[in-house]
């Protein structure tokens, strides 16, 4: 049954600037009307400049935090993010296999300033073992050619890309279109039976650190909310382009969107 907060169990590495990873997984689905909860599986050294260091959680630590909260609080949707290792997508993707909340799967790879987060022999196992439990899978460009080997320069390989993801198992593909060149925008939400673009014009910054899995978490809370598909991507698309339009220009390098602005737009119009 779900919840009326929407409850999110979210599984992932935790970003210590705040900008990405389970900080920004947090922000985000409070700031959408959601409840969010969290079983870590890494900590990072991370900062707008790069990531400095990743020191991964034991196999039994990470479980033992998402039983812990499936066995109480219980969750609508489960966002996963950073897993790193073959052994961590393997036991997340047992956990999944105990629960019956719609999984929403960020394939993360590869941090915005370049540092990998996801070991190479572990792609396969996202391919295996992630990808047909995937609710929504939403990779961005490179993500998608490392899983299926297809270019993506441009909308048709976003389309092919996608196609071959859903072939793959996933029941929806968010194909996003910030790496493909052009001045707008395009992500493409797919199903086997429908297609859906999104479209807004680049918006030229600095600040995008943490915007996969800031929209991915913002989608998962809306479908937690018992939003429909296409509501909770839509929703969670203008969620983060407003937060991009509105980042506060934190940091040296690449910075943090602004999480909160929801909030305190609703603050000011209750003044």
């Amino acid at each position: 049954m779900i919840s009326p907060l929407g409850r999110v169990l979210i599984i992932a590495g935790s970003d210590s600037s705040g900008g990405a990873g389970i900080q920004a997984d947090i922000k985000a689905v409070t700031a959408m009307g959601g409840y969010a909860a969290t079983a870590i599986t890494a900590i990072t050294v991370q900062n707008t400049l790069g990531v400095h260091g990743v020191h991964p959680l034991p196999l039994d630590l990470i479980e033992a935090q998402a039983r812990a909260v499936l066995d109480d609080i219980g969750a609508d949707a489960i966002k996963t993010g950073m897993l790193g290792s073959v052994a961590v997508v393997e036991r997340v993707a047992a956990i999944l296999d105990t629960s019956d909340a719609a999984a929403v799967v960020d394939p993360v790879m590869v941090a915005k300033g370049g540092a990998a987060l996801l070991d190479a022999d572990a792609v396969e196992a996202v391919r295996s073992l992630m990808i047909p439990r995937a609710a929504l899978l939403t990779p961005n460009a490179p993500e998608a050619e490392a899983l299926t080997g297809i270019a993506v320069a441009d909308l048709d390989g976003q389309r092919r890309a996608g196609e071959a993801l859903l072939g793959m198992g996933a029941r929806a593909v968010l194909m996003k279109g910030g790496h493909v060149a052009g001045e707008t925008v395009v992500d493409l939400l797919m199903t086997p039976m429908s297609e859906t673009l999104l479209e807004g014009p680049r918006i030229e910054t600095t600040s995008t650190h943490g915007t996969g899995c800031t929209l991915a978490s913002a989608i998962a809370a809306g479908l937690a909310l018992g939003r429909p598909l296409e509501v909770a991507v839509a929703e969670g698309w203008a969620y983060v382009a407003e937060a991009i339009r509105r980042a506060p220009g934190l940091g040296h390098g690449h910075g943090p969107l602004d999480h909160g602005w929801p909030l305190r737009d609703a603050a000011e119009r209750r003044r």
